[in-house]
């Protein structure tokens, strides 16, 4: 330290200085203000970045809050489909099972007027069959009392004591 002392020079000191300001001077007219100036573009940028990136946040949050909407209107659009499928599906059996009622009684019916037309008809041919065996039993029997002659005037006799009485 005394050597520093002992050796300074007051002109060299003087120099240093005003070497040192033109340092400065130089630095702050050519260096320091495009430093600054890309130090601020840079501040600005980052600024900028988090601007949108906050921007694009918010707007994630709109669409997601958005897409969540629209799919709880999908849900419930499906939902009410499918109830609505349901109510078809139920009322279509309903009808059908109407319908087909419907016609088992229709061919019921039918059934029934058939049994009673061929019941009818049976009646009517036993009628005709106990006719038609009447008929021939009276025959026989006609044939067997007017073979005799005694038994004919016996007959015209008691047919004409019936007419004669009504």
């Amino acid at each position: 330290m005394d050597k520093l002392v002992n050796d300074f020079s007051f002109g060299l000191f003087i120099w240093q200085i005003i070497l040192f300001l033109l340092l400065l001077f130089l630095l702050r007219k050519f260096a320091w203000r495009p430093i600054l100036n890309a130090v601020n573009q840079r501040e600005e940028g980052i600024k900028n970045a988090l601007a949108a990136a906050e921007e694009a946040k918010k707007e994630m949050q709109n669409v997601t809050a958005d897409s969540e909407k629209l799919l709880k209107e999908a849900r419930a659009e499906r939902e009410a489909m499918l109830k609505e499928a349901r109510e078809i599906k139920e009322r279509m059996i309903a009808e059908s099972k109407e319908q087909a009622k419907e016609e088992g009684d229709k061919m019921i019916k039918q059934a029934q007027a058939a049994i009673e037309s061929e019941k009818k008809a049976a009646v009517a041919d036993i009628k005709n069959q106990v006719a038609e065996l009447s008929v021939e039993i009276a025959e026989k029997v006609l044939k067997e009392q007017l073979s005799n002659k005694d038994k004919q005037l016996k007959l015209v006799e008691s047919m004409l004591g019936d007419v004669k009485l009504n």
